[in-house]
């Protein structure tokens, strides 16, 4: 933890300029050399490493626990090389080391219930690799996915499903923007489905969510479309006018994006086609068409 997350200002002079010395273990006033905080606690290793695999050799510890798998990542593991632990070879106990690792892995799931999770885990897992969505949403995925198991919400449900909906949620709730039908491509479960299921899990598990906005998808489509930044910066400016219309309500998002970006595009010079837009953002050219003289209307865009 930081000196400044612990000391906000100096008692002394009311100062917010917090700084840490290290060597001496302290934290103090950077502008009346107050003593704040002493013989504090390194909670980092005692040793040094430069690359990772001296970094591997010197670790004491393995890997932080996580949702994402159905243990946690706690379990025991037999490594599959027939070595001990001092490198040395244990090839004369194959066979018996082979049975070993068959009753571990059979350990590990020992129940229906801790079977279904490990499959579900799997399962989000592949989903969440073909959508591209980074690891701390996975994680909040499988924390959704875990507590309507604990809740027994998935009983009557399919897996695929529920692991849907909870990427799907956890999306919204990370705001990293994945729509029903990028979710409903991959996982072959329909937007209908996973948005009656999205409805029933925000309900049973409290879960309250804003509004997708227009500007949440913008540098994702422009990236798509390779536009430059000062585009998508001009696509944002335009969906904020909207808003403050009230245009963007009761609108589909993506189409609202789409169309701002076809806006910004042609006014500096990046002209795309609708066509083009509209493959990327996954609405029709007519939706553009319409999203497009709204806001031209409304917004006073002319181009």
């Amino acid at each position: 933890m930081l000196a400044e997350d612990v000391h906000q200002r100096c008692p002394v002079c009311n100062s917010t300029d917090i700084r840490e010395d290290t060597q001496r273990a302290e934290v103090f006033c950077g502008k009346c050399s107050t003593v704040l905080d002493e013989f504090q606690i390194d909670q980092g290793p005692e040793w040094r490493a430069f690359d990772h695999e001296q970094r591997d050799r010197r670790a004491r510890t393995g890997a932080p626990s996580t949702y994402a798998i159905s243990d946690k990542g706690l379990a025991t593991i037999i490594d599959w090389r027939n070595v001990d632990s001092n490198g040395r070879s244990l090839s004369e106990n194959s066979a018996q080391l082979n049975r070993i690792r068959i009753l571990n892995k059979r350990a590990r799931i020992a129940n229906a219930r801790e079977r279904n999770l490990a499959l579900a885990l799997s399962t989000l897992h592949r989903y969440s690799s073909k959508l591209g969505i980074p690891k701390t949403v996975r994680e909040d995925s499988s924390w959704i996915y875990r507590n309507a198991a604990k809740k027994q919400l998935i009983r009557g449900r399919s897996i695929e499903g529920m692991v849907a909906t909870s990427i799907y949620t956890s999306c919204r709730r990370c705001n990293i923007p994945r729509t029903l039908d990028e979710i409903s491509e991959v996982s072959n479960v329909s937007k209908k489905q996973i948005g009656k299921n999205h409805r029933f899990l925000c309900r049973e598990l409290g879960i309250k969510l804003k509004p997708t906005s227009p500007a949440d998808y913008i540098s994702r489509f422009g990236s798509k479309l390779g536009l430059s930044g000062e585009t998508q910066a001009k696509a944002v400016e335009i969906i904020n006018k909207a808003n403050e219309k009230g245009l963007s309500s009761g609108r589909g998002p993506t189409g609202v994006a789409a169309a701002a970006l076809y806006i910004a595009a042609v006014l500096l010079g990046e002209r795309k086609t609708q066509s083009e837009i509209a493959n990327v953002a996954g609405v029709t050219e007519v939706t553009i068409r319409n999203r497009y003289k709204e806001l031209s209307e409304k917004v006073n865009v002319v181009i």
